[in-house]
């Protein structure tokens, strides 16, 4: 039996808040980049090139780095990382369960073995009171998570990584544009890692960055992503004469071509206007939110200073409020034509973890119970303020029909 007021949601026959799908995480693509893919396609060089290196030196001079390394994922930075500072079978790497599996699937890829830290609640960033107990003699580096573009409190975490001689490589896959104390994420700490995936603040369909301050890291690292050759391809073609290149240690194919970097060119540019957007947009959605029964990850007030990148903005939804659960709540929107996502299921719930390190939900209770009751809203540039409304819309229509 379908109670009256749940008679009105798309999903049981309503009409829906909109006509047509509101897509999460649609890319904001411009002419520019446009212009700079046909120019490289002509260029007749579409591989690892001038271009890739171009965007390798903009992002390093827009996050404060001395180095970038472009790769072809996040994914593939981080397991690059790990590869680089040595860290391997019989060795421990700290880390958050509320992230996308990827974060802990490198842990995995170097067979070592993942730790997991619970989160903070109200941040959803590891909670850096909980790292000291997990760290063990195995113990070798953290992964911090900036999670959604909200930074970490890293000057704790820096100070445990110094006492105990530990590695820190952030997973900043949410994080470009994020400032923690009047620094740019990706300008401190001995790797960052950084996504440019579809749906990301900037985006070269797909790829990642690896910034450092290490020149002994930077070039090992640039070793590792092209099957550890002394020489890639654009070296030996630009020299116009015979260079041979060697093996020197067996490498990745994790490179970040010149297709893919032209576009990453131009959306590196646009970071401030596009961040700009999304501080106006997060702002229509808290005031539009403040009086239902979910809550937000906080955000910094002094923009100068701390600055959230805005990658995600999340519900977290008050499940004793509610007659349903999350993802009834995600079905009823998605009926809604609101185009909602999922991030994320605690990593320990996998069954993966949970049968290799016999996991229980309650292990990491904050991480579990965030995990079960978020969702993301779509939160782009590429959006007008009317699809805005109409996020705002749907919302309200779908828990206000499912209120206790």
């Amino acid at each position: 039996m379908i109670a009256p007021y749940e008679k009105n949601l798309a999903i049981h026959g309503g009409d829906p808040v909109r006509s047509n799908f509101l897509i999460f995480g649609m890319p904001c693509l411009g002419e520019e980049e446009i212009e700079e893919v046909v120019q490289t396609l002509r260029s007749g060089w579409i591989g690892t090139g001038p271009r890739a290196k171009q965007f390798e030196d903009e992002f390093a001079a827009f996050v404060g780095s001395q180095f970038a390394i472009s790769v072809n994922s996040c994914t593939a930075a981080l397991h690059l990382s790990l590869i680089a500072l040595g860290i391997g079978p019989g060795d421990e790497v700290i880390s958050t369960p509320l992230t996308f599996c990827a974060t802990v699937n490198v842990i995995e890829h170097v067979h070592a073995k993942p730790v997991f830290v619970d989160i903070d609640p109200l941040t959803l960033n590891i909670d850096p009171n909980r790292i000291g107990s997990a760290i063990t003699p195995r113990t070798k580096a953290i992964i911090p998570v900036h999670f959604g573009g909200l930074s970490c409190d890293m000057d704790p975490i820096m100070e445990i990584a110094d006492r105990y001689g530990l590695a820190v490589v952030e997973d900043a896959a949410h994080a470009i544009g994020t400032l923690y104390k009047g620094r740019m994420i990706g300008s401190f700490g001995k790797l960052t890692c950084f996504s440019f995936y579809a749906n990301k603040n900037l985006t070269t369909a797909e790829g990642g960055m690896i910034t450092t301050e290490d020149e002994g890291l930077n070039e090992k690292l640039r070793l590792l992503r092209l099957h550890g050759l002394s020489r890639d391809a654009w070296k030996r073609f630009a020299a116009r004469r015979l260079l041979l290149s060697d093996a020197v240690i067996p490498g990745y194919k994790y490179n970040m071509p010149d297709l893919l970097a032209a576009i990453g060119i131009y959306q590196l540019r646009k970071q401030e206007r596009f961040l700009g957007i999304r501080e106006h947009y997060a702002l229509i959605y808290d005031k539009s939110f403040s009086n239902l029964p979910v809550r937000i990850q906080p955000r910094p007030q002094n923009l100068s200073q701390n600055r959230h990148a805005l990658h995600l903005y999340v519900l977290i939804l008050n499940p004793e409020q509610l007659r349903v659960s999350r993802n009834e709540v995600m079905e009823a929107l998605l009926a809604e034509n609101i185009g909602v996502a999922l991030h994320y299921r605690a990593v320990h719930t996998h069954p993966y973890y949970q049968q290799k390190y016999g996991y229980s939900p309650n292990d990491f209770p904050n991480a579990y119970r965030i995990g079960e009751n978020v969702l993301s809203l779509p939160l782009t540039p590429n959006m007008a303020e009317e699809d805005v409304r109409d996020v705002v819309n749907g919302v309200r229509k779908v828990l206000g029909a499912y209120l206790k």
